[in-house]
């Protein structure tokens, strides 16, 4: 019986050996499963945390590019305009990067994306300043264009000036001159004649002047109108119609004589009378006597009658 008594402990102690071995075991591969479950959440922590600061830079970086591109078209101004297509291509390519980066996303993926939009928005900016460029030397270009013209402009005027004063002076240099211009009353004596200042006794009126040689003045015959005003200014004509009168700077005007002149370019002594009519009285006074050739006033006396 004790022996009995013996297998059957030795029996349990076999059992409970083998127990505590199994127990063991499995408290090892516990703890083992343990140790990789904390070992595999810290490496998953580790994974979450870097993609986290992955999707951090990547939307840092497409701000960067957007805010970059903003200030370019501001600078650009105007300019810009010309490349809006563009432009809407880059917004929206970065309006879709940002979308991926709030949802599921791939890091390769949306790096190869923001290396496209990287790509658009330097040939953007690489447009841009050619334009730029291209703009500028055509405002260059305009502004010498400009400061040509205004240099033309101010040598035809300049030349204009100098054409007229060139002109007038020509003008002025073609005009007759006259010197030596005398007027006295003359009373006929036979075939001779005497001069005299009292009205009374005057029968004509002679005007004696002298033109002067000019050697731009066309050779040839010339019109010479001489008016004679009396002292109240009314005009001794021999008549007051139309035949009796020229044409002075637009305005017809009355002439007491017409000489027509063969002018050859050389001084030139001229003399000519005012007949009284028989019927016609003369008032004492101061006389005024103009000289006339085409538009201009080339000589001018007094005659004082008494």
């Amino acid at each position: 019986m004790e022996t009995h008594q013996k297998a059957g402990l030795l029996a349990d102690s076999g059992s409970n050996r083998w127990l505590y071995i199994i127990l063991a075991v499995f408290a090892i591969v516990i703890i083992g499963l343990s140790i990789w479950l904390i070992s595999t959440k810290s490496d998953l922590r580790l994974l979450q945390d870097e993609k986290e600061s992955q999707r951090i830079m990547l939307q840092h970086e497409v701000d960067s590019l957007i805010a970059v591109h903003n200030k370019t078209k501001e600078a650009y101004g105007a300019l810009a305009d010309s490349l809006v297509a563009k432009d809407s291509i880059i917004q929206a390519n970065a309006k879709e990067i940002k979308v991926l980066l709030d949802t599921q996303w791939e890091y390769y993926k949306i790096k190869r994306k923001l290396e496209q939009l990287q790509s658009i928005s330097q040939n953007y900016v690489r447009q841009m300043d050619s334009l730029y460029t291209v703009n500028r030397e055509l405002e260059e270009e305009n502004e010498r264009i400009r400061e040509e013209a205004a240099s033309e402009r101010k040598r035809a005027q300049q030349w204009i000036k100098t054409a007229d004063a060139l002109s007038e002076q020509v003008e002025q240099a073609a005009i007759f001159k006259t010197y030596n211009v005398e007027v006295t009353g003359i009373r006929q004596r036979g075939r001779g004649e005497t001069e005299t200042d009292r009205v009374q006794r005057i029968e004509r009126i002679k005007i004696c002047f002298t033109l002067a040689e000019n050697k731009i003045i066309q050779a040839g015959n010339k019109n010479i109108y001489i008016r004679i005003a009396a002292p109240d200014s009314r005009i001794l004509v021999k008549s007051r119609d139309d035949s009796y009168s020229f044409i002075f700077k637009g305005e017809r005007l009355q002439y007491s004589i017409m000489e027509v002149v063969d002018y050859q370019n050389a001084d030139q002594e001229i003399c000519v009378y005012w007949d009284k009519r028989d019927t016609q009285d003369l008032s004492p006074g101061l006389y005024y006597v103009d000289i006339y050739e085409g538009d201009h006033q080339i000589g001018e006396a007094n005659l004082l009658l008494r």
